[in-house]
């Protein structure tokens, strides 16, 4: 791994996320190294030439200046990176960054697919309203050390647990949906008594990944072949529409309330969680472009 000190003048930018008004990046790249990551555009900008997910650029700082003016304000901890990828267990940006920003009253969305988190407890628990988002595609452990080097499966899982149970609110985002590999069923009943939300993301292809996926997919499963090409070349909806519909079954046998992106939801502690559908469709989801207009 190449590790690099860079400054910046701010950690905190202004976000282009839907659910959060900011976002911070403690580092630039990810060791995770996830195949299908839609970060890996961030590489024409880093002046690095080796592969994504071989280096990380370790964001050094000043003080956060004026930070009550964050207060009640959304911020999503990180679009562009995994904040407790394994660099931070020793440099430790993320805790830093919690660490400036407590009595801010700033509204905290955590994304990550590490355990670590669980070392921020004490911290997490001083923010309102704070939510942690594991992404938790497959329950096959075979499958996901082929497509990240984030901890295991249950290890997400157990911390999942660990961070619900101390009211700490909970999503389990099941991203991105391999189509004809990902058993969302089977994922939404393994989470449905440790969280609060389940999101739903499709494989959305594009950029340079695109064509290594593709060759993935090929090369491990070629039966799925003419389902990729249909979806992915030939861009056909069916796919999405179908399982968007066979998950509705789903939920609806399982009591679960199964939203549109565009809903307002709220989900308690010892209630099931609400199932998202986070496709980003227009032909399944009509709003998708209202909402963005809004």
């Amino acid at each position: 791994m190449i590790v690099k000190d860079i400054d910046v003048k701010s950690i905190i930018t202004k976000s282009n996320i839907p659910a959060a008004e900011y976002a911070v990046n403690p580092y630039v790249g990810c060791a995770h190294a996830c195949r299908y990551c839609y970060a890996s555009f961030m590489k024409r900008f880093t002046n690095h030439s080796e592969p994504w997910g071989s280096f990380v650029d370790v964001k050094h700082w000043g003080d956060i200046k004026n930070k009550e003016k964050y207060r009640g304000k959304k911020l999503f901890l990180s679009s562009v990176t995994d904040p407790y990828q394994p660099i931070e267990k020793t440099v430790g940006n993320t805790r830093r960054f919690l660490e400036q920003m407590q009595g801010s009253g700033i509204r905290l969305s955590l994304s990550t697919k590490s355990d670590l988190i669980l070392r921020d407890l004490d911290l997490l628990k001083t923010f309102p309203d704070v939510r942690v988002s594991f992404s938790i595609n497959t329950l096959d452990e075979n499958f996901r050390r082929q497509m990240d080097h984030g901890v295991s499966i249950e290890r997400r899982l157990e911390a999942m647990k660990i961070l619900y149970d101390n009211h700490i609110r909970t999503t389990c985002f099941i991203s991105p949906i391999f189509p004809g590999i990902t058993d969302v069923e089977s994922i939404i009943k393994r989470v449905e008594k440790q969280c609060n939300l389940v999101w739903l993301e499709n494989l959305n292809l594009r950029g340079d990944y695109k064509a290594h996926i593709l060759q993935w997919i090929h090369e491990h499963h070629p039966e799925l072949d003419m389902l990729y090409h249909d979806i992915y070349a030939s861009k056909h909806r069916t796919y999405w529409n179908r399982l968007n519909e066979k998950v509705r079954s789903f939920t609806r046998a399982e009591g679960l309330k199964y939203l549109r992106d565009t809903d307002d939801y709220q989900a308690e502690f010892g209630e099931k969680p609400i199932v998202i559908n986070y496709f980003y469709h227009e032909e399944i989801i009509p709003s998708a472009k209202r909402k963005q207009k809004i």
